[in-house]
């Protein structure tokens, strides 16, 4: 399963962008989806994930800012990012898991397809 995440880009702090994340020829819907990222010298953190069924797991730093939503029709899982900050700079990443892997505890090891990721530069 090749993952594909994009959308990133420069925005100013306050700002909001959306990252897609998609794999072609194989419906998203069927799988548990993580989004990491990884900041410049930093270790990778876990954002938030979307389970099968829709339901949503945000990590405390992204909590009522960043949501998680799927568009079936499209395979495509979402991640919205709104009132950006410049410490939410970083590349962004995507992963998939066909089990059950998405819970408050959000496990980069628990995924077993990723993609490449997309960057996001906040400036303030």
């Amino acid at each position: 399963v090749q993952l594909q995440a994009y959308g990133g880009g420069q925005v100013q702090a306050g700002g909001s962008l959306r990252l897609s994340c998609e794999a072609p020829g194989y419906p998203l819907q069927h799988y548990d989806i993580g989004w990491f990222r990884q900041a410049p010298g930093a270790e990778s953190e876990a954002v938030s994930c979307i389970n099968v069924i829709g339901r949503e797991y945000p990590t405390d730093s992204v909590k009522d800012r960043f949501t998680v939503s799927r568009d079936k029709a499209k395979s495509t899982v979402f991640l919205h990012l709104d009132s950006l900050k410049p410490a939410d700079t970083a590349t962004y990443y995507c992963a998939a898991e066909p089990l059950r892997a998405c819970a408050y505890d959000i496990m980069s090891g628990d995924y077993r397809y990723w993609g490449r990721g997309t960057l996001v530069t906040v400036s303030s």
